[in-house]
């Protein structure tokens, strides 16, 4: 039988190739005292090995999660199995600079880790092998991507003049509303308000200022609105704005306090200063409602309402 055994010279040729690694190699012993330490952890920690070996991991390193990383490496001690962090999970363990040209913006160095328990020949775990892989590229690249699909849905859903969702987002939002109230019975109550007389603004005063009071229209609205209103616009001049868990009346010192804010807030543009006013029409859901476009009727013929009783008015039906 032939016995095999490393001298110092293949241990000098292995200490070489783990430096050649493009990744972070530490050996930990399990009272985490350092027994490797590669180039690849040299140069982004800027501790040299001689200064680690025998140490303490965490005192040599005190950035590190000490509490997280101390129950991943019990945990792979216990199972005997590798233990991993994603970057998406931890962005970061050790605390490195990121150098990297291409994931330029990321300040540090985005990590994937690899844990492996080490077994003496008897089957006990003596050591621990922390592998570091830098993945600040993948990242950067991840969450651009992140967001711009985020910003594709929020085109998606926002009309591009005043911000506010668009009449195809805000009606699927309507019709849930109107789902939620027919199955659970709570309140809900809907605005529906025009700009009064605006084919007369784009004529006199041109599409410039008559986007510009659309635009301050939509301010007022956000101004007034709490988070939770879903506030629309349903097409050229008129807006909607769906108040859950709101009675009419509560809805009719909303729609005041709107009505007069924009009464009060004229719009000025080429020095051309426009006062204008806004028409709306309030309706709750009812449960005998057959279905949402019955709500959306009344809001409408209370809006009409409001016009026929001279404008910049608010009618309840």
């Amino acid at each position: 039988m032939t016995t095999m055994t490393l001298d110092l010279s293949d241990f000098h040729w292995t200490m070489q190739l783990l430096d050649t690694l493009d990744a972070g190699l530490v050996v930990i012993d399990r009272d985490y005292r350092v027994c490797a330490w590669n180039s690849f952890m040299q140069n982004y920690s800027g501790i040299h090995a001689e200064a680690i070996m025998g140490k303490s991991l965490f005192h040599s390193c005190p950035d590190l999660p000490e509490s997280w990383l101390r129950a991943k490496l019990e945990s792979a001690s216990k199972l005997k199995t590798r233990g991993f962090s994603n970057w998406e999970d931890r962005p970061v363990v050790f605390e490195f600079k990121n150098f990297s040209p291409v994931s330029q913006g990321l300040l540090k160095m985005y990590q994937n880790m690899v844990i492996t328990p080490l077994k003496s020949p008897t089957g006990d775990v003596t050591h621990f092998a922390i592998m570091l892989q830098d993945v600040s590229d993948v990242a950067k690249s991840k969450m651009h991507l992140k967001r711009s699909n985020e910003k594709l849905t929020e085109i998606g859903r926002t009309d591009g003049l005043t911000g506010l969702f668009n009449r195809a987002f805000w009606e699927a939002n309507f019709v849930d509303e109107f789902h939620l109230v027919q199955t659970t019975g709570q309140v809900s109550s809907l605005v529906m308000f025009d700009i009064d007389r605006f084919k007369k603004v784009n004529d006199t005063y041109g599409h410039a200022l008559g986007d510009k009071v659309i635009k301050e229209t939509a301010k007022q609205l956000m101004k007034a609105a709490r988070g939770t209103d879903v506030c629309g616009r349903y097409g050229g001049e008129e807006f909607a704005v769906l108040l859950s868990g709101t009675t009419a009346d509560q809805a009719m010192y909303f729609a005041e306090r709107l009505r007069k804010n924009i009464e009060q807030t004229p719009v000025v543009l080429s020095g051309n200063e426009l006062n204008y006013t806004i028409s709306l029409g309030i309706t709750e859901c009812r449960t005998d409602d057959a279905n949402h476009l019955q709500w959306l009727m009344r809001a409408d013929k209370a809006l009409y309402q409001s016009k026929e009783l001279g404008r910049n008015k608010t009618s309840v039906i």
